[in-house]
């Protein structure tokens, strides 16, 4: 025989068995004799990296789910996402038995799986609205509209506990508020905005909150600031970094030192205090006066750690603007705002590469939250 005629031969019989001629449909002739060989046979190395990349990545079997819209998801199906995220979580946790449950007060079922085979820290969107609204007190009802509580009972307990740091649990919109105006104010280019870890919301003692409303009141009746838009008193949410002793903030940290030389404490247990002006720097642009930022990266350039900690601490404030004059300039000799206005505002552009806002009155300034970023 020729090899011509074996090598003709060998070409009509099947590619898997070897023995029986390929099928031919009348049209096509087959690669294989039959259905049974045609699914014993496996495919070439380019077809397996194929079917691989398509396939679920969690069985490795299954292709995996394409929704009504086109998207292609990671997983053949619910089961897989599941038993995926379990196990990611365990390896994650170190832990074969920790099971994830909703963050919702109360609640032991387990999280919702995304789409994408992570699980969400809530099991339902009604528990995820309580969970972004959540009294700061109790833990346990949605806050109020306006208010970081649910009840006056609420309000009172804090109250009741002040001068007190509140933590503000993380996806709460009140973090969410904060952390955004801290990331949309960082304005140095050379500085790498940080990530916020912890917010705590300052719960101060009604007499020293007393003050601070009745100067707002005062502001607010002399320039009628409601009428054109403006919170009361122009009120506004500004930075301020100083230096911590303690490790006051840090997890597990809410007790507030008692040194006298901690003046983060000194500020969240009493508020500022016009008599410690020119303690860390020795003077200032604009005279005599507390000083602020809405650029939180400037207020970083002024906070300072006396202990050991990853984390910087700043403050948020709540300030009453009022009427600001603006200023370019230095004007060192101030110790009040210039007559017919309630502050001062130093605008970037002149000696200032940053805006700053300077009030000349304890009253016109209280801490309201402290914000732990680490860089």
């Amino acid at each position: 025989m020729s090899s011509t005629t074996v090598t003709s031969t060998t070409a009509t019989l099947c590619e898997n068995c070897n023995l029986r001629p390929k099928y031919f449909d009348g049209v096509t002739t087959h690669p294989y004799c039959n259905k049974t060989c045609a699914n014993k046979a496996k495919p070439s190395p380019s077809r397996q990296a194929t079917t691989s990349a398509n396939n679920c990545d969690h069985c490795k079997v299954r292709p995996r789910y394409r929704d009504p819209t086109g998207f292609t998801h990671p997983y053949c199906g619910k089961s897989c996402a599941a038993s995926h995220a379990k196990s990611s979580h365990k390896k994650s946790t170190g832990s074969t038995s920790t099971k994830a449950t909703c963050q919702a007060p109360g609640c032991q079922k387990a999280p919702y799986t995304n789409p994408d085979g992570s699980l969400s820290d809530y099991c339902s969107q009604a528990h995820r609205t309580i969970g972004e609204t959540i009294c700061l007190m109790c833990h346990q009802a949605p806050k109020r509209p306006k208010s970081h509580f649910c009840s006056q009972a609420c309000i009172d307990d804090a109250e009741s506990t002040s001068p007190v740091l509140l933590e503000v649990p993380k996806g709460h919109v009140t973090f969410k508020s904060v952390e955004e105006q801290f990331k949309t104010s960082w304005r140095h280019t050379g500085k790498r905005c940080p990530h916020v870890r912890r917010v705590y919301k300052i719960i101060s003692p009604q007499a020293n909150l007393a003050s601070y409303n009745a100067y707002r009141a005062a502001v607010e009746a002399r320039g009628q600031f409601v009428a054109t838009g403006r919170a009361p008193g122009n009120e506004n949410r500004r930075w301020h970094g100083t230096r911590r002793e303690c490790n006051i903030g840090d997890k597990g940290r809410t007790t507030l030192c008692t040194s006298s030389n901690c003046p983060m404490c000194c500020i969240i247990r009493t508020s500022f205090d016009l008599t410690k002006f020119g303690s860390k720097t020795g003077w200032g642009r604009f005279g005599k006066g507390i000083y602020t930022s809405s650029t939180s990266s400037k207020s970083d350039d002024y906070a300072s750690n006396d202990c050991s900690s990853k984390l910087t601490a700043i403050l948020l404030n709540k300030v009453v603007v009022g009427r600001g004059c603006k200023m370019l300039n230095d004007n060192t000799t101030l110790t009040a705002p210039p007559p017919g206005f309630d502050s001062v505002l130093a605008e970037k552009g002149g000696s200032l590469n940053h805006d700053e806002l300077v009030v000349y009155r304890n009253d016109a300034i209280r801490p309201s939250f402290l914000v732990m970023y680490e860089h």
